[in-house]
Formats: structure tokens, C-alpha cells, sequence
């Protein structure tokens, strides 16, 4: 099987188009995400619904995909009545779907386009996620490390087991949680990703500062290929990509939420007034340095064609050759 990195994207492309969400994606195509098992929901009984975000997300120019694995644990989905195999199956599939659906993209249609080969990012939500009461933008779970370890290990070894290229440990609150899921990461050989979840412009929903997060995760940890900020609102991501610079030289990946309001009244999403639309916050990022941009809660593949557009042009300016040397 062929192995995609982050670095070949680089390489090729500057800077790095990260898919957007998965949930939204799945609505607009008729999924229910209602249960406490979210998206896992539809990855257990509507693969074909999955398999066909990842491939609009393709299209729509991401280099990169995130499996719908967020909230797939095995202790969640055994309380919805599967067995401990049948768990383990629905989490590998995650994956298996993402590997298929780009061989088909890439075959039809990638290849011959001169596109990036995309990487498989498997998606692994903090503890608090499982929990699915809003805990993973809190933290302090009031769980032990033993717990917090044998809640992801497996999970994580069956990701990288059935051919993730990196797991992406994402919407993480607690940089003791990351610790942990860093060092299964590295004691089982996996390269990884550490995404945080926000609550303002220099801290993480914990409370940590960002900076002492990424200082922490810069010694000991070679299998760490990119940290960033998932699931926070879009305001926050050029303060937070400069903390994350100064304090690390890890490559910063970003992909916030759309920044829309919902309206509980109304049932309906708002774009707040004065809010810049999604392409004019990815070109600040990326001034900002960040290597790789994407979306999460409320995005959809018009906002990642936003974002692969402003980096088509800003890579073609040769303002990204630049980097975050101007930033310094």
C-alpha cells in the first residue's frame, strides 16, 4: 500500500489543504447525527455516506482526509448494542474507507489533475468526546491517566494497524491527555499529529497556555509531524499559530470552525455581521505560517475550494517561500 506524508504535500505544494467537517458534510447528505455516537453513527450504517464526503473533500482540492473515527470508541459503540469485535471492525473501517475512496479518486481523477497524493488522517477524539457531553471543550474529565491511557490505546493501534498514514489526535482540551496519547503514538511507531481545542487566543480549553503545550511537545516526541488548533472559533487561529511558532518548530496546522452562530430559535445558521468570509481568514493563516489549513464544524467543501484557491495564490505570489520568517 502506498504511503502518503505530510511532508510530500509540503514538498509539493507549499501548504497543506485540510479537508472540513465531517458532521456537516454527513447532514447535507441526509445522515441523523443525533445519538451520542455522532458521526460513528453513520460510518456503522451508512458507509457509502462517508465514503462520498471524503471524496467531495478530494474534489474540492483538500490534500489531506480525516476518517470519520472522531467519535468511533470501542466502549461508546459497544453501549449502542455492538460487540467488542464488531467495534474494532467499525473503527478499522473508518480507515478502509477513507484508503478507498482515494484509489478511486486518485485513479479517476488525482493523478492525471497532477494533484498530491492525499494522507490518510485518522481522526481520534479526547476522552471527553466519548463522554459527548461537551467535555472535549472542557477538560478536567476527573479520570485517571490508567483510564485515559486504556480508553485510546487500542483505538490507536487499530488506526495505524489497518494503514492510517498519521492518527491525528484532535479537539484535545488537556495537555496531560495529549502526553498520554503522544506517548502511545510513539511507543507503537505511528507518525501523529496533535491538534488542541481553544478557548481563546493563547490558551487551551484546560486553561494551559499553548505555548507551554507545544515547549512540552517539542523534546521527546520525533514521531509528532505537525501540532495546531482544531474546533475553535476562527478569530482565535492567528494569535494561536503565533504562539505555536515561538514556542516549537514543529510545522502548525489550523482548521477552526466557520465561525457561524446558530440560532436555537430559528434552527438556523447565521454568519455574524462584519465576519471576513472563510478564504480571507485561511490567507491570514497562512501568513501567519501556518503549513497547513482546513475547517471544521460547520465547514463544507465551499469553504475548503476557498481555501485551496487563496493557496493556489498565495503559493504562486511567492509569499509561502517565505514562511513564518517574517513572523519571527
Amino acid at each position: 500500500m502506498r504511503k502518503a506524508t505530510i511532508q510530500d504535500v509540503l514538498d509539493k505544494n507549499g501548504i497543506m489543504v485540510i479537508d472540513g467537517s465531517m458532521s456537516t458534510a454527513l447532514e447535507a447528505l441526509g445522515a441523523d447525527n443525533s445519538s451520542s455516537l455522532w458521526t460513528a453513527a453513520a460510518l456503522a450504517e451508512q458507509p457509502e455516506l462517508v465514503k462520498q464526503v471524503h471524496l467531495d473533500y478530494f474534489r474540492a482540492g483538500a490534500d489531506c482526509g480525516i476518517t470519520c473515527s472522531y467519535q468511533a470508541t470501542i466502549p461508546g459503540l459497544m453501549a449502542h448494542g455492538y460487540s467488542n469485535d464488531e467495534a474494532e471492525k467499525i473503527i478499522a473501517d473508518s480507515v478502509r474507507i477513507f484508503l478507498d475512496a482515494r484509489e478511486e479518486w486518485w485513479n479517476k481523477e488525482g493523478r492525471a489533475a497532477g494533484r498530491a497524493y492525499p494522507v490518510c488522517l485518522a481522526g481520534i477524539g479526547p476522552y471527553g468526546a466519548y463522554l459527548a457531553d461537551g467535555s472535549e471543550y472542557r477538560g478536567n474529565y476527573g479520570v485517571s491517566d490508567r483510564t485515559l491511557y486504556d480508553f485510546h490505546r487500542r483505538r490507536m493501534e487499530i488506526l495505524a494497524e489497518t494503514g492510517a498514514d498519521v492518527l491525528l489526535i484532535e479537539t484535545q482540551p488537556s495537555l496531560n491527555e495529549v502526553l498520554i496519547e503522544a506517548g502511545i503514538a510513539e511507543d507503537i511507531g505511528a507518525d501523529y499529529w496533535i491538534s488542541f481545542s481553544c478557548r481563546d487566543g493563547m490558551r487551551i480549553n484546560e486553561g494551559d497556555f499553548i505555548r507551554d503545550c507545544a515547549a512540552a511537545l517539542s523534546e521527546g516526541h520525533p514521531g509528532l509531524k505537525m501540532i495546531g488548533v482544531n474546533c475553535s472559533k476562527p478569530e482565535y487561529i492567528t494569535s494561536l499559530i503565533h504562539e505555536l511558532r515561538n514556542a516549537s518548530d514543529i510545522p502548525v496546522g489550523v482548521y477552526p470552525n466557520s465561525g457561524f452562530v446558530y440560532d436555537p430559535e430559528t434552527k438556523t445558521w447565521t454568519v455574524p455581521d462584519g465576519q471576513p468570509d472563510f478564504g480571507t481568514y485561511a490567507l491570514n493563516y497562512m501568513k501567519a505560517g501556518a503549513s497547513a489549513v482546513g475547517g471544521c464544524c460547520t465547514t463544507n467543501a465551499d469553504h475548503i475550494k476557498q481555501v485551496t484557491e487563496v493557496r493556489d495564490k498565495y503559493v504562486a505570489s511567492g509569499a509561502a517561500s517565505l514562511g513564518y520568517k517574517g513572523y519571527k
